[in-house]
């Protein structure tokens, strides 16, 4: 009998580490309450709209939502590290006109005009990150600078137009299929799979959460506190790039005035997906889900009818919301 309730006990026990150890189930038990809330979202929305769970209306919100995560994926990261950046959107818009520019003015071919929009974005992120990282400017100022600098660009570049984009290998970027699947969502899945794996896997991604969570700690053990800045700062150059391409794309052509408000939709998502604005806490499916609670929620509101202004209104509750439960938990635990 004793032999039996020790063999039960330990196979209970082996059954609950085994739980304990499975990505799924922790994913789920760490957002469980935003799934939820996703959840209800989706059922409410399914009773007042039933075009809400057509496969084209789903396709449709994974499609929108896609150019945002992009972003949030590298805004998780610097958000974790205690900063912000506020250029994102302007970086879009000048990468998107450049690699239309490069195409309609200058005849360059895809491959030419794709890399020399990426490195538009790359070079505004090294710039963000080499500022942020070896100065006492404060990212909100830094970020703010290249906000203004970056979309000031776009319209110089373009004289304020849009710059049509005449080409069918263009336009496959952002509004290609593979199968039924769009070509954003490809990328999106490519993308997450990433960042994922650099902050779970990785040892800059260990490094981002030391940094984040006690930057003089994470100096004195050895750590390069400002490379790992200027990687975040770096890589969320890289995404607001790809975005703006894939936006332009989208649109068919070179955009000033886009991206406008993606900031704030990205810092939604993140903050709604868990992370702390105070830096040291936060994953990736979080943000995940939180993007796609800002995507549902804004396709609700169109399926609805609802004036497309109330979404500002909406993003910013929801951002507030999320903050403050961000302080509650901070001050539960300090407790």
């Amino acid at each position: 009998m004793n032999e039996k309730t020790t063999v039960a006990a330990s196979s209970k026990a082996e059954r609950k580490f085994n739980l304990k150890h499975n990505p799924l189930y922790n994913f789920g038990r760490e957002n469980l309450g935003i799934l939820i809330g996703l959840l209800i979202l989706c059922v409410i929305l399914t009773i007042f709209s039933p075009v809400f769970l057509s496969k084209n209306n789903i396709l449709n919100v994974l499609r929108q939502v896609a150019t945002n995560l992009y972003i949030a994926c590298a805004m998780t990261m610097v958000i974790i590290l205690g900063g912000i950046d506020l250029s994102v959107g302007s970086t879009m818009a000048l990468s998107g006109v450049v690699t239309g520019g490069m195409i309609a003015f200058s005849g360059q071919s895809l491959v030419v005009a794709v890399i020399a929009g990426i490195l538009v974005g790359v070079v505004v992120g090294a710039f963000n990150g080499f500022l942020i990282s070896k100065t006492t400017i404060p990212p909100f100022i830094v970020t703010l600078s290249t906000m203004n600098i970056a979309r000031g660009a776009s319209y110089v570049y373009t004289g304020g137009q849009p710059i049509r984009v005449m080409s069918d290998s263009f336009n496959f970027i952002g509004s290609g299929y593979v199968g039924e699947i769009p070509m954003p969502i490809i990328y999106l899945i490519i993308i997450v799979i990433i960042s994922i794996l650099i902050m779970s896997k990785s040892r800059l991604g260990r490094h981002i959460y030391a940094v984040g969570g006690n930057p003089v700690a994470a100096k004195f053990s050895g750590i390069k506190n400002s490379r790992v800045l200027f990687f975040a700062y770096l890589f969320s150059g890289l995404m607001s790039a790809i975005a703006g391409i894939v936006l332009a794309s989208r649109m068919f052509s070179g955009q000033p005035t886009a991206g406008q408000g993606a900031e704030m939709d990205a810092i939604a998502a993140v903050v709604l997906g868990g992370t702390s604005m105070s830096g040291g806490v936060g994953k990736i499916g979080g943000t995940v889900i939180g993007a796609l609670i800002i995507g549902v929620l804004s396709n609700g509101l169109n399926l609805l009818g609802i004036n497309s202004f109330w979404q500002y209104i909406v993003k910013g509750v929801v951002i507030l919301i999320a903050v403050y439960v961000d302080f509650l938990k901070k001050g539960k635990k300090s407790n």
